[in-house]
């Protein structure tokens, strides 16, 4: 086997850990996707969940409940309009805004994408031999870098080397 250098940097290299993990998963699932012949992103459940929860949502609404930066959440959206699955129209009270919603095409595709859906957090809760503890993991780690964002603690931790 070859040498891992990321995984022997051990938490040190954790943000490239948990982006490497993240970009295979989101690849297998590209591939996925292309063997069943459906043509979406990983990350539109996410979309499709919402608007089916909320019906209609504007996208800093949807922005805000994901956590995204605005260019990315502009960047999706776009390509999922592109590819007919939602559509804006016009707040009838603020002009300025555009709510979202799901079209026809991404309604008749939804029985599909539950038994997608179900068939992932089943392999993802089998691949985790069902010990969610990692994901209390991240909540903390969330939590604390809500608390205290990375850049602060990092100059802290600066600053003490550096005398």
């Amino acid at each position: 086997m070859e040498r891992d250098f990321i995984q022997e940097l051990g938490y040190r290299a954790l943000d490239n850990r948990l982006k490497r993990i993240s970009d295979r998963m989101a690849h297998d699932t590209r591939q996925f996707f292309k063997q069943i012949h459906i043509d979406v992103e990983p990350s539109w459940h996410l979309v499709f969940k919402l608007l089916l929860e909320h019906k209609t949502m504007t996208m800093v609404e949807m922005a805000e409940q994901l956590g995204y930066s605005h260019p990315s959440m502009v960047a999706m959206l776009k390509k999922m309009t592109a590819k007919g699955y939602i559509y804006a129209k016009q707040d009838q009270h603020d002009k300025r805004k555009q709510n979202l919603e799901l079209t026809k095409k991404a309604y008749d595709l939804l029985p599909e994408l539950k038994r997608i859906w179900e068939s992932c957090e089943n392999a993802i809760y089998k691949m985790l031999d069902e010990d969610l503890a990692i994901i209390n993991h991240l909540d903390q780690i969330e939590a604390a870098l809500k608390a205290v964002p990375f850049n602060e603690r990092f100059y802290q931790e600066y600053q003490q080397i550096k005398k």
